[in-house]
């Protein structure tokens, strides 16, 4: 049997979002680099026009199993599945993956983690782009010989 690797359609968010389209193609070509296997699966939502939130499917995970780390332009997600030693279960299926993780986003500039929470099985990230004054559109006044003109 053959199989596809099947990335999402990230289209829409390049047509709405200045900047995002950075980090949605760097977290695209990590995932294809990487040869991630897809686990665990991942959204990217715009929720406005410099915040952006990341919801990973990792049900079966107690927030002592996941660990959120952001260095620089780098956003790491591990989850690691701690072995119950005194669990007694046998399985006839078992679909619910129970593996361990490693998931790494590349971040666009000036883009920031400001929280996270886990709720009914979906971690959400909440990131923010926030523009340094330095870096900010400013109103520039052109003088003229008679009278002082602003411009945009």
């Amino acid at each position: 049997m053959r199989k596809f690797n099947v990335t999402p359609d990230l289209t829409p968010l390049y047509r709405s979002a200045i900047g995002f389209d950075r980090l949605a193609k760097m977290a695209e070509h990590a995932a294809v680099q990487n040869g991630n296997t897809g686990y665990p699966p991942y959204n990217i939502e715009l929720l406005g026009e410099n915040r952006y939130r990341i919801t990973m499917a990792v049900a079966g995970f107690s927030m002592q199993e996941l660990d959120i780390t952001s260095e620089g332009d780098k956003l790491l997600v591990k989850g690691n599945k701690v072995a119950n030693v005194n669990d007694e279960r046998k399985y006839l299926h078992q679909g619910i993956a129970e593996r361990g993780f490693e998931r790494t986003f590349q971040l666009a500039d000036h883009v920031n983690v400001v929280g996270a929470d886990l709720e009914n099985g979906l971690l959400n990230i909440d990131l923010v782009r926030e523009i340094p004054e330095a870096l900010k559109a400013r109103k520039i006044k052109i003088n003229t010989a008679n009278n002082t003109i602003d411009s945009e």
